[in-house]
Formats: C-alpha cells, sequence, structure tokens
C-alpha cells in the first residue's frame, strides 16, 4: 500500500522537475518579451498559408501565460496560460496536438477562448522541441470552424517548429559570441591597464634608480643616459652641447682629518651648490666618489667657460659646514666635437680636470682644439681661471 502511495508522488516531482528544467530553457533564450522579429513572423505567415487557416502562432508557454513570439489573424500578445490549448501542447513534445473541434473536446469546450473571442473551434500545435528535449512552446495555427488537417500539412507544421528552434539556437549562439567577445574586450582592457600600470611602476623604478642616494642629483648611469640623448639632440637640431666634469680638490684630506660623515656632508653641500647654480635646461649629478658632472645643452665652449667659474667661485665661498674649512673644487671643460662618441666627451673633459688639478687646483680648464677619433689626441689644456 506505502508503494502505492508514493507512486504518484514520485511522478508529482518527476513533473516539477521537468517543468523547471523547461522554464530554465526558455529563460536562456532570453527570447520573451522581445521585440517582433522578420523571421519569425514569416514562420506564422507560412503556417498559415500552408495550413489554409486565418489564425498562426509562435507561442511560448511561461509560468503563469503564453506569450506570442509572433502572431496572424490575432491581436492579443499573451494569454493566460491556464486558457492556453499550447500548455497541453507541450505536455507530449514528440506529438503535434490536432482538437479538430473544441466544443466537442471537455478539455476546451468551456474555455472561455472557445466560448468568447476568438471563438477557436480548431487547433493543431507542433512543439518547440530544444535539442535537450523541453518543449517551450508551439507552432499552432488555428481556425473557428472545425477542421481536419492532412498529414503533409502536419509534417509541415513540424518543419516550421523546427525552423524555429533553430532560430532560437541561433539566436542564443549569438548572444553567447557577443558575451565572449565583450569578456574578451574586457579583459583586453583589463590587460592594458595592467600593462599601462606596470610601465608606470617601471618608469618610477627607473627614475628613482636614477638618483644617487647620498646627494639626491642624478648618478653616473642617469646622467651617461641623459648625456646620450643630449648628444643626439644635439647632431640632430645641429646646436651646441658642453660638458663639465669637476672634482673635489684634496677630498681625502677631509675624510682623514674629519671623517666620512664630514665627508658626505661635503658632497651633499656641494651637490646643493651645484644644483641652485645649474640653468632650468642644465643636467648635472654626481659621476663617481667625489666627482660631478654638468650636462650643458645648447651651450658652446664660451658658454661652458663662464658657468664653470661660476660653478667654481660659488662653491669657493662656501665653508664645508662641519670642517669649517673653505672647499674647492676644479673643473674641466670639453664641447662636442663632430663625429665625437660620449666616450671621446667625456675624455676630453677628463683631460681638461686633470690639468686643472696639475696646474694647482681651485681652477677650470678645457681643450681648444679636440681631434674627433675613438681615442682624442692629446690638445693644449688651456687654464680659464685661477685662485
Amino acid at each position: 500500500e506505502l508503494d502505492e502511495l508514493e507512486k504518484p508522488c514520485t511522478m508529482l516531482v518527476s513533473l516539477l522537475s521537468k517543468e523547471q528544467s523547461r522554464l530554465a530553457a526558455l529563460t536562456r533564450y532570453n527570447i520573451l518579451d522581445t521585440l517582433e522579429e522578420q523571421a519569425y513572423d514569416d514562420i506564422v505567415n507560412l503556417a498559415a498559408f500552408i495550413c489554409e487557416t486565418p489564425i498562426a502562432l509562435i507561442s511560448l508557454v511561461d509560468t503563469e501565460r503564453q506569450w506570442f513570439k509572433a502572431q496572424v489573424g490575432l491581436e492579443a500578445k499573451e494569454t493566460p496560460r491556464e486558457y492556453a490549448f499550447c500548455a497541453h501542447a507541450i505536455r507530449k513534445p514528440k506529438q503535434v496536438m490536432i482538437v479538430q473541434d473544441a466544443t466537442l473536446d471537455q478539455r476546451f469546450s468551456a474555455n472561455p477562448l472557445v466560448t468568447g473571442d476568438p471563438s477557436i473551434r480548431f487547433y493543431a500545435g507542433a512543439p518547440l522541441v530544444t535539442p535537450a528535449g523541453e518543449a517551450l512552446g508551439t507552432v499552432c495555427v488555428i481556425d473557428r470552424v472545425p477542421r481536419v488537417l492532412d498529414a503533409d500539412k502536419i509534417e509541415a507544421l513540424r518543419a516550421l517548429s523546427r525552423q524555429v528552434v533553430a532560430q532560437l539556437e541561433l539566436r542564443r549562439m549569438v548572444a553567447e559570441m557577443e558575451r565572449v567577445a565583450a569578456e574578451q574586450s574586457a579583459y583586453q582592457r583589463q590587460l592594458e591597464e595592467y600593462q599601462r600600470q606596470m610601465e608606470r611602476v617601471n618608469a618610477e623604478l627607473i627614475e628613482s634608480n636614477s638618483y644617487d642616494s647620498l646627494t639626491g642629483i642624478h648618478n653616473r648611469q642617469a646622467l651617461e643616459t641623459k648625456l646620450q640623448t643630449q648628444m643626439e639632440r644635439a647632431e640632430s637640431l645641429g646646436v651646441p652641447l658642453s660638458l663639465l666634469l669637476m672634482d673635489v680638490d684634496n677630498f681625502k684630506l677631509i675624510n682623514d682629518n674629519y671623517g666620512h660623515q664630514a665627508g658626505d656632508a661635503v658632497l651633499r653641500k656641494i651637490a646643493e651648490l651645484i644644483g641652485e647654480n645649474c640653468r632650468d635646461h642644465d643636467v648635472c649629478g654626481r659621476y663617481g666618489g667625489e666627482e660631478f658632472a654638468v650636462i650643458l645643452p645648447s651651450t658652446g665652449l664660451d658658454g661652458a667657460c663662464v658657468l664653470a667659474e661660476r660653478f667654481r667661485r660659488a662653491i669657493e665661498k662656501t665653508r664645508g659646514g662641519v670642517t669649517e674649512e673653505t672647499i674647492t673644487i676644479s673643473i674641466g671643460a670639453a664641447t662636442l666635437q663632430a663625429g665625437q662618441s660620449m666616450h671621446d666627451l667625456v675624455h676630453c673633459a677628463d683631460q681638461a680636470l686633470y690639468h686643472a688639478k696639475e696646474n694647482g687646483r681651485n681652477k677650470s680648464a678645457h681643450i681648444e682644439q679636440i681631434a674627433a677619433s675613438p681615442q682624442p689626441k692629446q690638445a693644449r689644456p688651456t687654464v680659464m681661471s685661477q685662485k
């Protein structure tokens, strides 16, 4: 007896599960309450023509209504599910449901759609069956008089129902492709933004690695990069470019007598003074140890000599801070010649610096004529000024 009671319950659970699956499939197609589309309108017109009926519908059965994606011969866009002939048709997805005379069928004889407008007498509905087997609705034809539908017309109705499902599948696939494309586009935008962030981070890292940790001005690597850029600019525009190399005089004695902390303070002070006396477009940096460099864009030898003296005098006038002694520098100046490499230009400035050191320090010097070769010839350095 218990088994006999369980059977109806099992059947009810199965029916509920199938209905949930069917409604989920209907939702996936995203077709309910959409605008009219020519492809579906063409199908209902064909159905009415083939079956010779005044009314043809593409009906989709929702939870509480049947909604018409396309219709001919009927103004209504939907009717309650409880009155829908199609709600009966989807119960047997493999069959075309035919009602020859609704007034003689106990399921429909009292139906308001039979007793009232549109006065349905004849109905034939081919279920819209998805590839997974869910019946979403029907392609149906309706007449106001009793009829019989021959086998060819029934088969044509089946074919039209398959065409509706094909249209639904096509619509679903297009929507899926658009969704994937949108996700890929969003992912591409995320990648591009990530790339921009990485570029910003790299630029910040490069910038942070371009400065000397002790003095806060450019380090040697940054100076060489900027010097190469300025050389290319000078050659491209045909403008002069000069370089100053500076070396703190007797710096070893400062470290020996006052300690390395005092030496560091002197280097920071000199870097500060060099920065204060640079023009806006000049580039200064610590070239190494107690050696500094200043790149002078659009500046010929005469201008370089004037600026060298500005730097020398500014530093000479300033006490070293913790040492309370006069700090001096020696400076070598060189101007870019045609065909010179960066190595050549630095070598020339270094020669001039060496000459200033050898001639008593606290001086600036330059080389008047430099041959453009991988290893420039020793030219006669000229002392520009001295204390």
